[in-house]
Protein backbone atom coordinates (compact mmCIF):
# COMPACT_ATOMS: atom_id res chain seq x y z
CA UNK A 1 0.00 0.00 0.00
CA UNK A 2 2.81 2.43 0.71
CA UNK A 3 6.21 2.49 -0.76
CA UNK A 4 9.39 0.27 -1.30
CA UNK A 5 11.71 0.33 1.54
CA UNK A 6 14.88 -1.03 -0.68
CA UNK A 7 17.69 1.31 -0.59
CA UNK A 8 17.59 4.05 -2.75
CA UNK A 9 21.10 6.17 -4.19
CA UNK A 10 20.75 9.77 -4.52
CA UNK A 11 20.06 10.66 -8.47
CA UNK A 12 21.94 13.57 -10.14
CA UNK A 13 18.88 15.11 -11.66
CA UNK A 14 18.29 18.84 -12.16
CA UNK A 15 14.76 19.60 -11.35
CA UNK A 16 15.25 16.69 -8.15
CA UNK A 17 18.17 18.95 -6.86
CA UNK A 18 16.11 22.15 -7.39
CA UNK A 19 13.29 21.01 -5.39
CA UNK A 20 15.67 19.58 -2.53
CA UNK A 21 17.29 21.94 -2.11
CA UNK A 22 13.90 24.50 -1.56
CA UNK A 23 12.29 21.47 0.85
CA UNK A 24 15.67 21.84 2.81
CA UNK A 25 15.56 25.85 3.17
CA UNK A 26 11.36 24.94 4.13
CA UNK A 27 12.13 22.63 6.77
CA UNK A 28 12.77 25.56 9.09
CA UNK A 29 15.26 25.63 12.17
CA UNK A 30 16.76 22.71 13.09
CA UNK A 31 16.21 22.03 17.19
CA UNK A 32 19.64 21.20 19.05
CA UNK A 33 20.06 18.95 21.69
CA UNK A 34 18.12 15.51 22.61
CA UNK A 35 14.53 15.49 21.09
CA UNK A 36 12.41 15.42 23.93
CA UNK A 37 10.14 11.54 23.82
CA UNK A 38 7.08 11.90 24.54
CA UNK A 39 4.67 9.36 26.57
CA UNK A 40 1.50 7.95 24.82
CA UNK A 41 -0.89 8.40 28.36
CA UNK A 42 0.14 12.80 28.29
CA UNK A 43 -1.65 12.99 24.91
CA UNK A 44 -2.34 16.45 23.24
CA UNK A 45 -2.69 19.46 24.38
CA UNK A 46 -6.23 20.59 23.04
CA UNK A 47 -8.60 18.61 20.45
CA UNK A 48 -7.38 18.41 17.01
CA UNK A 49 -10.00 19.76 14.12
CA UNK A 50 -10.97 16.83 11.83
CA UNK A 51 -12.86 13.78 11.56
CA UNK A 52 -13.28 10.34 10.38
CA UNK A 53 -13.61 9.76 6.94
CA UNK A 54 -13.33 7.13 3.87
CA UNK A 55 -14.79 4.09 2.06
CA UNK A 56 -18.21 3.54 1.81
CA UNK A 57 -18.29 0.85 4.69
CA UNK A 58 -22.17 1.64 5.34
CA UNK A 59 -22.85 0.45 2.30
CA UNK A 60 -20.58 -2.46 2.24
CA UNK A 61 -21.82 -3.99 5.18
CA UNK A 62 -24.88 -4.26 3.89
CA UNK A 63 -23.82 -7.23 2.70
CA UNK A 64 -22.28 -8.20 6.06
CA UNK A 65 -25.16 -7.71 7.92
CA UNK A 66 -27.72 -9.51 6.14
CA UNK A 67 -29.36 -6.39 4.83
CA UNK A 68 -32.93 -7.82 3.17
CA UNK A 69 -32.76 -6.51 -0.25
CA UNK A 70 -36.13 -5.86 -2.14
CA UNK A 71 -36.60 -7.96 -5.19
CA UNK A 72 -35.36 -6.00 -8.21
CA UNK A 73 -38.11 -3.58 -9.87
CA UNK A 74 -36.74 -3.86 -13.16
CA UNK A 75 -34.38 -5.87 -15.68
CA UNK A 76 -31.56 -5.04 -17.85
CA UNK A 77 -29.69 -6.80 -20.17
CA UNK A 78 -25.94 -6.44 -20.89
CA UNK A 79 -23.16 -8.58 -22.83
CA UNK A 80 -20.46 -8.19 -20.36
CA UNK A 81 -20.43 -6.77 -16.63
CA UNK A 82 -17.42 -6.13 -14.44
CA UNK A 83 -17.97 -5.64 -10.91
CA UNK A 84 -15.87 -3.66 -8.52
CA UNK A 85 -13.94 -0.43 -9.78
CA UNK A 86 -10.65 -0.68 -8.03
CA UNK A 87 -7.06 -1.13 -10.17
CA UNK A 88 -8.05 -4.74 -11.67
CA UNK A 89 -11.93 -3.84 -12.61
CA UNK A 90 -10.53 -0.72 -14.35
CA UNK A 91 -7.49 -2.61 -16.49
CA UNK A 92 -9.95 -5.32 -17.36
CA UNK A 93 -12.20 -2.35 -18.76
CA UNK A 94 -9.34 -0.95 -20.29
CA UNK A 95 -7.96 -3.86 -21.87
CA UNK A 96 -11.68 -4.88 -23.32
CA UNK A 97 -11.95 -1.63 -24.79
CA UNK A 98 -8.63 -2.27 -26.37
CA UNK A 99 -9.63 -5.48 -28.49
CA UNK A 100 -12.79 -3.40 -29.05
CA UNK A 101 -15.71 -4.43 -26.86
CA UNK A 102 -17.34 -1.06 -25.55
CA UNK A 103 -20.70 -2.49 -24.75
CA UNK A 104 -19.64 -3.50 -20.79
CA UNK A 105 -20.75 -2.02 -17.74
CA UNK A 106 -18.88 -1.69 -14.73
CA UNK A 107 -20.87 -1.50 -11.24
CA UNK A 108 -18.63 -0.14 -8.24
CA UNK A 109 -19.84 0.09 -4.79
CA UNK A 110 -18.56 3.35 -3.74
CA UNK A 111 -18.84 6.98 -5.16
CA UNK A 112 -15.69 6.84 -7.23
CA UNK A 113 -13.14 4.12 -9.03
CA UNK A 114 -9.75 3.42 -7.56
CA UNK A 115 -10.26 0.84 -4.63
CA UNK A 116 -7.48 2.05 -1.95
CA UNK A 117 -6.12 4.19 -4.62
CA UNK A 118 -8.42 7.10 -3.59
CA UNK A 119 -6.97 10.80 -2.69
CA UNK A 120 -7.89 14.07 -1.12
CA UNK A 121 -7.51 17.80 -1.53
CA UNK A 122 -7.70 20.75 0.38
CA UNK A 123 -6.07 24.42 -0.01
CA UNK A 124 -2.74 22.80 -0.19
CA UNK A 125 -2.40 19.69 -2.18
CA UNK A 126 -3.70 16.86 -3.57
CA UNK A 127 -2.99 14.02 -1.42
CA UNK A 128 -3.40 9.98 -1.29
CA UNK A 129 -5.55 8.13 0.61
CA UNK A 130 -3.74 4.62 0.37
CA UNK A 131 -1.19 3.96 -2.45
CA UNK A 132 0.93 6.27 -3.54
CA UNK A 133 3.92 5.34 -5.50
CA UNK A 134 4.81 3.06 -8.84
CA UNK A 135 8.41 1.41 -8.81
CA UNK A 136 10.24 1.39 -12.28
CA UNK A 137 8.77 -1.59 -13.82
CA UNK A 138 11.10 -4.41 -15.84
CA UNK A 139 11.36 -3.38 -18.97
CA UNK A 140 9.75 -6.49 -20.14
CA UNK A 141 6.62 -5.64 -18.74
CA UNK A 142 5.35 -4.51 -21.70
CA UNK A 143 1.72 -3.98 -21.04
CA UNK A 144 3.00 -1.72 -18.22
CA UNK A 145 5.17 0.22 -20.20
CA UNK A 146 2.33 0.97 -22.79
CA UNK A 147 0.20 2.32 -19.95
CA UNK A 148 3.20 4.80 -18.74
CA UNK A 149 3.00 6.03 -22.45
CA UNK A 150 -0.44 6.91 -21.91
CA UNK A 151 0.00 8.70 -18.73
CA UNK A 152 2.60 10.20 -19.50
CA UNK A 153 4.91 8.59 -17.27
CA UNK A 154 7.29 7.64 -20.41
CA UNK A 155 8.50 10.14 -22.35
CA UNK A 156 10.14 8.08 -24.65
CA UNK A 157 13.29 5.87 -25.30
CA UNK A 158 17.35 5.78 -25.86
CA UNK A 159 19.10 4.02 -28.16
CA UNK A 160 19.52 1.48 -26.05
CA UNK A 161 15.29 1.08 -25.88
CA UNK A 162 15.32 1.85 -22.47
CA UNK A 163 12.45 3.90 -21.36
CA UNK A 164 13.32 7.89 -20.57
CA UNK A 165 10.88 8.67 -17.78
CA UNK A 166 9.48 12.06 -17.05
CA UNK A 167 11.51 13.97 -14.54
CA UNK A 168 8.32 15.17 -13.10
CA UNK A 169 6.74 11.86 -12.27
CA UNK A 170 10.26 10.47 -10.83
CA UNK A 171 10.49 11.15 -7.01
CA UNK A 172 12.57 13.62 -6.35
CA UNK A 173 15.55 14.07 -4.16
CA UNK A 174 15.80 13.97 -1.31
CA UNK A 175 13.32 10.93 -1.08
CA UNK A 176 13.85 8.98 2.61
CA UNK A 177 15.02 9.31 6.39
CA UNK A 178 14.74 7.51 9.04
CA UNK A 179 14.26 8.95 12.74
CA UNK A 180 16.72 7.23 15.16
CA UNK A 181 18.23 7.49 18.33
CA UNK A 182 17.06 11.22 18.55
CA UNK A 183 17.75 12.22 15.09
CA UNK A 184 17.20 12.03 11.31
CA UNK A 185 19.42 9.95 9.21
CA UNK A 186 19.43 9.78 5.25
CA UNK A 187 17.67 6.12 4.16
CA UNK A 188 15.89 4.06 5.87
CA UNK A 189 17.95 1.08 6.37
CA UNK A 190 19.28 1.90 9.77
CA UNK A 191 22.97 3.41 9.82
CA UNK A 192 23.47 5.27 13.17
CA UNK A 193 24.52 3.04 16.40
CA UNK A 194 24.87 -0.10 14.31
CA UNK A 195 27.87 -2.66 15.60
CA UNK A 196 30.57 -3.94 12.77
CA UNK A 197 28.60 -7.32 12.90
CA UNK A 198 25.17 -5.06 12.15
CA UNK A 199 27.22 -3.94 9.10
CA UNK A 200 28.11 -7.14 8.35
CA UNK A 201 24.79 -8.72 8.48
CA UNK A 202 23.13 -6.31 6.40
CA UNK A 203 25.65 -6.21 3.43
CA UNK A 204 25.21 -9.65 3.39
CA UNK A 205 21.35 -9.76 3.33
CA UNK A 206 21.96 -6.96 0.52
CA UNK A 207 24.09 -9.46 -1.25
CA UNK A 208 22.06 -12.42 -1.09
CA UNK A 209 18.55 -10.12 -2.38
CA UNK A 210 20.88 -9.13 -4.86
CA UNK A 211 21.63 -12.84 -5.96
CA UNK A 212 17.80 -13.96 -5.77
CA UNK A 213 17.16 -10.75 -7.68
CA UNK A 214 19.01 -12.25 -10.80
CA UNK A 215 18.10 -16.09 -10.25
CA UNK A 216 16.39 -18.41 -12.99
CA UNK A 217 14.44 -21.24 -11.86
CA UNK A 218 15.32 -24.63 -13.97
CA UNK A 219 12.23 -23.95 -16.06
CA UNK A 220 14.24 -21.12 -17.53
CA UNK A 221 11.65 -18.46 -15.73
CA UNK A 222 12.90 -15.62 -12.68
CA UNK A 223 12.54 -17.25 -9.70
CA UNK A 224 10.79 -13.72 -8.49
CA UNK A 225 8.91 -12.03 -10.96
CA UNK A 226 6.37 -9.46 -11.61
CA UNK A 227 3.56 -9.77 -11.93
CA UNK A 228 3.89 -13.29 -9.19
CA UNK A 229 2.76 -15.97 -11.62
CA UNK A 230 5.30 -15.40 -14.12
CA UNK A 231 7.77 -16.87 -11.75
CA UNK A 232 9.70 -19.90 -11.65
CA UNK A 233 6.92 -22.53 -10.18
CA UNK A 234 10.28 -24.96 -8.91
CA UNK A 235 10.86 -26.71 -5.79
CA UNK A 236 12.87 -23.67 -4.08
CA UNK A 237 9.05 -21.40 -4.75
CA UNK A 238 7.16 -23.54 -2.77
CA UNK A 239 9.97 -24.55 0.06
CA UNK A 240 10.46 -20.69 0.46
CA UNK A 241 6.66 -20.10 0.30
CA UNK A 242 5.83 -23.03 2.95
CA UNK A 243 8.04 -20.99 5.91
CA UNK A 244 7.99 -17.41 7.10
CA UNK A 245 10.12 -14.98 6.42
CA UNK A 246 11.24 -14.91 10.39
CA UNK A 247 12.25 -18.88 10.03
CA UNK A 248 14.15 -18.21 6.91
CA UNK A 249 16.24 -15.36 8.35
CA UNK A 250 16.62 -17.33 11.38
CA UNK A 251 17.94 -20.48 9.24
CA UNK A 252 20.73 -17.79 7.92
CA UNK A 253 21.80 -16.46 10.86
CA UNK A 254 20.25 -13.00 10.77
CA UNK A 255 19.72 -11.90 13.59
CA UNK A 256 20.86 -8.33 14.04
CA UNK A 257 18.04 -5.82 15.41
CA UNK A 258 18.40 -3.36 13.23
CA UNK A 259 18.25 -4.94 10.31
CA UNK A 260 15.10 -7.24 11.62
CA UNK A 261 13.68 -4.25 12.55
CA UNK A 262 14.12 -3.17 9.24
CA UNK A 263 12.50 -6.01 6.93
CA UNK A 264 9.60 -6.38 9.20
CA UNK A 265 8.61 -2.84 8.84
CA UNK A 266 8.96 -3.31 4.60
CA UNK A 267 6.70 -6.47 5.27
CA UNK A 268 4.18 -4.53 6.90
CA UNK A 269 4.85 -1.27 4.24
CA UNK A 270 4.06 -3.66 1.13
CA UNK A 271 2.19 -6.75 2.66
CA UNK A 272 0.60 -5.47 5.90
CA UNK A 273 2.38 -8.26 7.71
CA UNK A 274 5.23 -9.19 9.85
CA UNK A 275 8.08 -11.43 9.44
CA UNK A 276 6.04 -14.03 11.15
CA UNK A 277 3.25 -14.10 8.76
CA UNK A 278 4.81 -13.10 5.57
CA UNK A 279 5.83 -16.31 3.88
CA UNK A 280 10.02 -16.13 2.68
CA UNK A 281 9.66 -16.16 -0.88
CA UNK A 282 7.10 -13.36 -0.56
CA UNK A 283 9.53 -11.39 1.82
CA UNK A 284 12.94 -11.88 -0.77
CA UNK A 285 10.29 -10.76 -3.15
CA UNK A 286 9.96 -7.37 -1.82
CA UNK A 287 13.56 -7.00 -3.07
CA UNK A 288 14.55 -9.27 -5.48
CA UNK A 289 10.95 -9.39 -7.66
CA UNK A 290 11.66 -5.14 -8.46
CA UNK A 291 13.91 -5.47 -11.52
CA UNK A 292 12.54 -2.20 -13.34
CA UNK A 293 15.21 -0.01 -15.33
CA UNK A 294 15.77 3.07 -17.73
CA UNK A 295 17.67 5.93 -19.56
CA UNK A 296 17.18 7.85 -16.09
CA UNK A 297 16.06 5.09 -13.83
CA UNK A 298 16.89 2.16 -11.71
CA UNK A 299 15.20 -0.75 -9.80
CA UNK A 300 14.98 1.02 -6.38
CA UNK A 301 13.40 4.36 -8.09
CA UNK A 302 9.34 5.37 -8.28
CA UNK A 303 6.92 7.22 -9.74
CA UNK A 304 5.02 9.20 -7.91
CA UNK A 305 2.20 12.12 -7.32
CA UNK A 306 0.67 14.26 -5.03
CA UNK A 307 -2.95 12.59 -4.94
CA UNK A 308 -0.79 9.23 -5.55
CA UNK A 309 -2.16 6.62 -7.45
CA UNK A 310 -5.14 8.10 -8.45
CA UNK A 311 -3.13 9.98 -10.91
CA UNK A 312 -2.76 6.15 -11.95
CA UNK A 313 -6.67 5.38 -11.70
CA UNK A 314 -7.81 8.60 -13.44
CA UNK A 315 -5.54 7.52 -16.43
CA UNK A 316 -7.29 4.34 -16.56
CA UNK A 317 -11.12 5.45 -16.26
CA UNK A 318 -9.77 7.52 -19.71
CA UNK A 319 -9.55 4.27 -21.88
CA UNK A 320 -13.35 4.17 -21.47
CA UNK A 321 -16.16 6.39 -21.64
CA UNK A 322 -18.22 7.63 -18.35
CA UNK A 323 -21.50 6.03 -19.47
CA UNK A 324 -19.40 2.48 -19.03
CA UNK A 325 -19.48 2.78 -15.12
CA UNK A 326 -21.78 2.89 -12.78
CA UNK A 327 -21.11 4.11 -9.11
CA UNK A 328 -22.68 4.33 -5.57
CA UNK A 329 -24.12 0.13 -6.28
CA UNK A 330 -23.91 -2.70 -3.97
CA UNK A 331 -23.55 -5.95 -5.75
CA UNK A 332 -25.43 -8.86 -3.43
CA UNK A 333 -26.08 -11.50 -5.83
CA UNK A 334 -24.10 -12.93 -8.92
CA UNK A 335 -25.72 -16.12 -10.28
CA UNK A 336 -26.37 -18.78 -12.58
CA UNK A 337 -29.58 -18.51 -14.90
CA UNK A 338 -31.43 -21.28 -16.79
CA UNK A 339 -30.17 -20.19 -20.08
CA UNK A 340 -26.60 -20.13 -19.31
CA UNK A 341 -25.73 -16.77 -18.64
CA UNK A 342 -25.08 -14.70 -15.19
CA UNK A 343 -27.62 -13.23 -12.81
CA UNK A 344 -26.47 -9.93 -11.21
CA UNK A 345 -28.81 -8.03 -8.33
CA UNK A 346 -27.84 -4.41 -7.29
CA UNK A 347 -28.49 -1.99 -4.66
CA UNK A 348 -28.20 1.92 -5.73
CA UNK A 349 -27.73 3.27 -2.31
CA UNK A 350 -28.65 7.26 -4.06
CA UNK A 351 -32.41 5.91 -5.14
CA UNK A 352 -32.48 2.63 -2.88
CA UNK A 353 -34.05 0.74 -5.53
CA UNK A 354 -32.66 -2.89 -6.75
CA UNK A 355 -32.25 -4.04 -10.03
CA UNK A 356 -31.19 -7.31 -11.91
CA UNK A 357 -29.03 -7.20 -15.10
CA UNK A 358 -28.29 -10.27 -17.17
CA UNK A 359 -25.23 -10.33 -18.84
CA UNK A 360 -23.69 -13.07 -20.84
CA UNK A 361 -20.10 -12.77 -19.36
CA UNK A 362 -18.89 -11.27 -16.09
CA UNK A 363 -15.55 -10.60 -14.77
CA UNK A 364 -15.77 -10.29 -10.78
CA UNK A 365 -12.69 -8.00 -10.02
CA UNK A 366 -14.05 -7.67 -5.93
CA UNK A 367 -11.75 -9.12 -3.31
CA UNK A 368 -12.32 -12.65 -2.14
CA UNK A 369 -14.36 -11.85 1.63
CA UNK A 370 -17.13 -10.45 -1.09
CA UNK A 371 -17.08 -13.10 -3.31
CA UNK A 372 -17.82 -14.82 -0.48
CA UNK A 373 -21.09 -12.74 0.18
CA UNK A 374 -22.60 -12.20 -3.72
CA UNK A 375 -21.51 -15.73 -5.38
CA UNK A 376 -23.90 -17.69 -5.15
CA UNK A 377 -21.89 -20.34 -7.47
CA UNK A 378 -20.42 -23.15 -5.98
CA UNK A 379 -16.82 -23.57 -5.40
CA UNK A 380 -14.39 -25.59 -3.70
CA UNK A 381 -12.66 -22.56 -2.02
CA UNK A 382 -11.91 -22.25 1.59
CA UNK A 383 -12.38 -18.24 1.50
CA UNK A 384 -10.74 -17.87 4.94
CA UNK A 385 -7.49 -18.83 3.71
CA UNK A 386 -7.53 -15.47 2.08
CA UNK A 387 -6.74 -13.08 4.92
CA UNK A 388 -6.52 -8.79 5.10
CA UNK A 389 -4.90 -6.61 7.04
CA UNK A 390 -6.67 -2.92 8.16
CA UNK A 391 -5.12 0.24 8.46
CA UNK A 392 -5.59 3.54 9.31
CA UNK A 393 -4.17 6.50 6.67
CA UNK A 394 -4.50 9.82 8.03
CA UNK A 395 -3.61 12.94 6.44
CA UNK A 396 -2.47 15.83 8.44
CA UNK A 397 -2.66 19.70 7.55
CA UNK A 398 -0.01 21.67 8.70
CA UNK A 399 0.92 25.46 8.78
CA UNK A 400 4.59 25.17 8.44
CA UNK A 401 7.14 22.82 8.28
CA UNK A 402 7.83 21.07 11.51
CA UNK A 403 11.32 21.82 12.83
CA UNK A 404 13.79 18.48 12.19
CA UNK A 405 17.20 17.37 13.74
CA UNK A 406 19.62 16.13 11.34
CA UNK A 407 18.60 15.30 7.61
CA UNK A 408 16.49 17.66 6.15
CA UNK A 409 12.16 16.69 5.71
CA UNK A 410 11.84 13.54 2.68
CA UNK A 411 9.25 12.17 0.50
CA UNK A 412 8.96 9.45 2.73
CA UNK A 413 9.74 9.84 6.76
CA UNK A 414 9.63 6.81 9.11
CA UNK A 415 9.95 6.07 12.43
CA UNK A 416 12.26 3.15 14.16
CA UNK A 417 11.05 1.52 16.34
CA UNK A 418 7.22 3.00 15.83
CA UNK A 419 3.80 0.89 15.14
CA UNK A 420 3.42 3.57 12.42
CA UNK A 421 5.20 3.61 9.21
CA UNK A 422 5.69 7.21 9.40
CA UNK A 423 4.56 9.77 6.88
CA UNK A 424 4.62 10.81 3.22
CA UNK A 425 5.37 14.23 2.51
CA UNK A 426 2.21 14.69 -0.18
CA UNK A 427 3.53 18.20 -1.44
CA UNK A 428 6.94 16.44 -1.86
CA UNK A 429 6.75 16.71 -6.05
CA UNK A 430 5.70 20.39 -5.78
CA UNK A 431 7.66 23.14 -7.59
CA UNK A 432 7.09 25.88 -5.08
CA UNK A 433 9.11 23.91 -2.65
CA UNK A 434 9.36 26.99 -0.52
CA UNK A 435 5.94 27.05 0.85
CA UNK A 436 6.09 25.76 4.69
CA UNK A 437 2.67 24.73 4.24
CA UNK A 438 2.56 20.38 4.21
CA UNK A 439 0.07 17.98 4.18
CA UNK A 440 1.33 14.46 5.53
CA UNK A 441 -0.15 11.25 4.88
CA UNK A 442 0.70 9.13 7.71
CA UNK A 443 0.47 5.07 7.42
CA UNK A 444 -0.49 2.76 10.12
CA UNK A 445 -1.22 -1.20 9.33
CA UNK A 446 -2.69 -3.03 12.44
CA UNK A 447 -0.57 -5.78 13.02
CA UNK A 448 -0.02 -6.41 16.44
CA UNK A 449 -3.15 -8.82 16.64
CA UNK A 450 -4.86 -10.81 14.27
CA UNK A 451 -6.97 -8.63 11.76
CA UNK A 452 -10.56 -9.35 12.48
CA UNK A 453 -9.55 -8.23 16.34
CA UNK A 454 -7.57 -4.88 14.68
CA UNK A 455 -10.67 -4.29 12.77
CA UNK A 456 -13.10 -4.39 15.57
CA UNK A 457 -10.88 -2.41 17.79
CA UNK A 458 -9.94 0.49 14.77
CA UNK A 459 -13.91 1.03 14.20
CA UNK A 460 -14.53 1.55 17.83
CA UNK A 461 -12.17 4.34 18.20
CA UNK A 462 -12.99 7.85 18.13
CA UNK A 463 -11.56 10.81 15.82
CA UNK A 464 -9.73 11.89 19.00
CA UNK A 465 -8.63 8.62 20.22
CA UNK A 466 -6.85 8.51 16.44
CA UNK A 467 -5.59 12.13 16.89
CA UNK A 468 -3.92 11.50 19.96
CA UNK A 469 -1.95 8.45 18.78
CA UNK A 470 -0.48 9.85 15.82
CA UNK A 471 0.21 13.45 17.12
CA UNK A 472 2.08 11.54 20.25
CA UNK A 473 3.81 9.45 17.25
CA UNK A 474 4.81 12.64 15.33
CA UNK A 475 6.22 14.34 18.65
CA UNK A 476 8.91 11.78 19.17
CA UNK A 477 10.72 13.59 16.14
CA UNK A 478 9.33 16.86 16.11
CA UNK A 479 8.77 18.65 19.02
CA UNK A 480 6.87 21.86 18.00
CA UNK A 481 4.70 19.09 16.15
CA UNK A 482 1.38 20.35 17.71
CA UNK A 483 2.08 24.13 16.97
CA UNK A 484 2.34 23.46 13.32
CA UNK A 485 -0.78 21.55 13.53
CA UNK A 486 -4.32 22.68 11.82
CA UNK A 487 -6.09 19.33 10.70
CA UNK A 488 -6.27 15.41 11.06
CA UNK A 489 -8.61 13.45 9.02
CA UNK A 490 -8.74 10.02 9.48
CA UNK A 491 -9.48 7.05 6.78
CA UNK A 492 -10.22 3.53 8.59
CA UNK A 493 -9.18 0.99 5.34
CA UNK A 494 -10.81 -2.74 7.25
CA UNK A 495 -9.58 -4.60 4.79
CA UNK A 496 -6.94 -2.84 2.91
CA UNK A 497 -4.68 -5.52 1.55
CA UNK A 498 -4.15 -9.24 1.33
CA UNK A 499 -1.26 -10.90 3.07
CA UNK A 500 1.09 -13.45 1.82
CA UNK A 501 0.59 -15.94 4.53
CA UNK A 502 2.66 -18.82 4.59
CA UNK A 503 2.14 -21.54 2.24
CA UNK A 504 -0.67 -19.18 0.50
CA UNK A 505 0.86 -18.09 -2.65
CA UNK A 506 2.04 -21.69 -3.37
CA UNK A 507 -0.84 -23.04 -1.96
CA UNK A 508 -4.14 -24.75 -3.66
CA UNK A 509 -6.91 -21.65 -2.26
CA UNK A 510 -5.28 -18.85 -4.21
CA UNK A 511 -4.91 -21.35 -7.88
CA UNK A 512 -8.48 -22.30 -7.24
CA UNK A 513 -9.48 -18.68 -6.95
CA UNK A 514 -8.17 -17.78 -10.36
CA UNK A 515 -9.71 -20.20 -12.36
CA UNK A 516 -12.93 -19.07 -14.48
CA UNK A 517 -16.00 -21.01 -14.16
CA UNK A 518 -17.84 -22.35 -17.44
CA UNK A 519 -16.27 -19.50 -19.64
CA UNK A 520 -18.57 -17.16 -18.15
CA UNK A 521 -17.54 -16.31 -14.94
CA UNK A 522 -13.65 -14.87 -14.69
CA UNK A 523 -11.52 -13.06 -11.80
CA UNK A 524 -9.65 -10.25 -11.55
CA UNK A 525 -7.85 -8.91 -8.27
CA UNK A 526 -4.85 -8.11 -6.46
CA UNK A 527 -5.32 -10.53 -3.55
CA UNK A 528 -5.66 -13.75 -6.61
CA UNK A 529 -1.49 -13.06 -6.27
CA UNK A 530 -1.23 -12.68 -2.37
CA UNK A 531 0.47 -9.64 -2.46
CA UNK A 532 -1.60 -6.36 -3.04
CA UNK A 533 0.26 -3.98 -5.42
CA UNK A 534 -0.55 -2.06 -8.32
CA UNK A 535 1.30 -4.60 -10.69
CA UNK A 536 -0.90 -7.62 -9.66
CA UNK A 537 -3.76 -5.84 -9.78
CA UNK A 538 -3.26 -3.94 -13.14
CA UNK A 539 -2.21 -7.73 -14.58
CA UNK A 540 -5.14 -9.56 -13.03
CA UNK A 541 -7.32 -7.44 -14.76
CA UNK A 542 -5.65 -7.70 -18.58
CA UNK A 543 -5.57 -11.68 -17.72
CA UNK A 544 -8.94 -12.25 -16.85
CA UNK A 545 -10.12 -10.04 -19.63
CA UNK A 546 -8.11 -11.78 -22.29
CA UNK A 547 -9.62 -14.85 -20.93
CA UNK A 548 -13.37 -13.85 -21.22
CA UNK A 549 -12.29 -12.70 -24.80
CA UNK A 550 -10.52 -16.27 -26.10
CA UNK A 551 -14.01 -17.51 -25.59
CA UNK A 552 -16.23 -15.23 -27.57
Amino acid sequence: MRKNGALMPSKKISRQQFIAGGAALAAGVLIGGKLIQVALHKGIKAPVPGSIVGANSKAGHLLRGGFNFAEPGETSTIPVAIIGGGISGLSAARRLQQKGLSNFLLLELGNDTGGNSASGKNEVTEYPWGAHYLPVPDVRMKDMLQFLEECGSITGYNSEGLPEYNEFHLCAMPEERLFIHGTWQEGLLPNLGLSNEDHAQVKRFMALTDTYRNAVGPDGKDLFAIPIDDSSKGKEWAELDGISFADFLKQNKFTSPYLLWYLNYCCRDDYGSTLQTTSAWAGLHYFAGRKGNGANAKHQDVLTWPEGNKFLVNKLSNSFTPGNVKTGNVVYRVADTTDNKVEICYYNTATEKTHRLIADKVILATPQYVNKKILQVKRAIDYDKFSYTPWVVANITLNKTPASRGHSLCWDNVFYNSNSLGYVNACHQHLNAFDKRRVFTYYLPLTETEPRAERMKAYSRTHADWANLIVTDMKNAHVNFEQCLQHIDIWLWGHAMARPLPGFISGKERAAANQEIDNRLFFAHSDLSGISIFEEAFYSGIRAADKLLQGL
